[in-house]
């Protein structure tokens, strides 16, 4: 079963105490830390889960987050056949494990390379939601539609695709990047 619900105001102080975790452990081997996905965006209804991208400006740095990463108890998936975008795996509600013993909300986690089709995809169609509310509201009835049509998660994904190329259009992508980020979304 596929669950999304309504915008839940406290998922934005979820992501910051996320976030502070995450940039007190990683010092200055960030360029930044983004909320991103629909848990992001004021309004959106939502699987309740936080994406959040730790961005860095290459391999390099990729490098040095792994470890720390790790050390907070996740365990790197690596691209997971999405090219510049690596995807770090919670194993418990404790990760990460700052050892406070702090129950952390779900969120999916991925260090992504600055400039990347993976972290663009990202931030160019959170910020299109966030700019235009009715845009967001259409979504969102869309996303609650499909979970009740289907369990299958990779269905559920691909089937917002169209939605998601559409706005990515008039937010000026080309139409080749737009037609990668449509075969991404089909990955799992």
């Amino acid at each position: 079963m596929i669950k999304v619900v309504d915008y839940n105001p406290n998922w934005p102080q979820e992501f910051e105490a996320l976030k502070t975790v995450f940039s007190n452990a990683l010092g200055d081997v960030t360029d930044a830390i983004e909320h991103v996905g629909s848990t992001s965006v004021p309004g959106l209804a939502a699987k309740p889960i936080l994406d959040i991208d730790i961005i860095v400006k290459g391999e390099t740095q990729l490098h040095k987050v792994i470890p720390v990463m790790t050390s907070l108890g996740y365990q790197f998936a690596g691209e997971m056949g999405i090219k510049d975008r690596y995807a770090f795996n919670a194993v418990s509600n404790l990760n990460p494990d700052n050892r406070t013993g702090t129950l952390w909300p779900a969120h999916h986690l991925y260090c992504c390379i600055a400039g990347s089709l993976a972290l663009n995809n990202h931030l160019l169609f959170r910020d299109a939601l966030r700019d235009a509310p009715e845009l967001a509201r259409e979504y969102g009835q869309l996303k609650k539609r499909l979970a009740t049509e289907t369990s299958d998660i990779d269905t559920y994904v691909s089937s917002k695709s169209s939605f998601i190329a559409g706005d990515l259009n008039k937010a000026g992508l080309s139409s080749d990047l737009i037609k990668a980020v449509v075969e991404q979304n089909r990955k799992k």
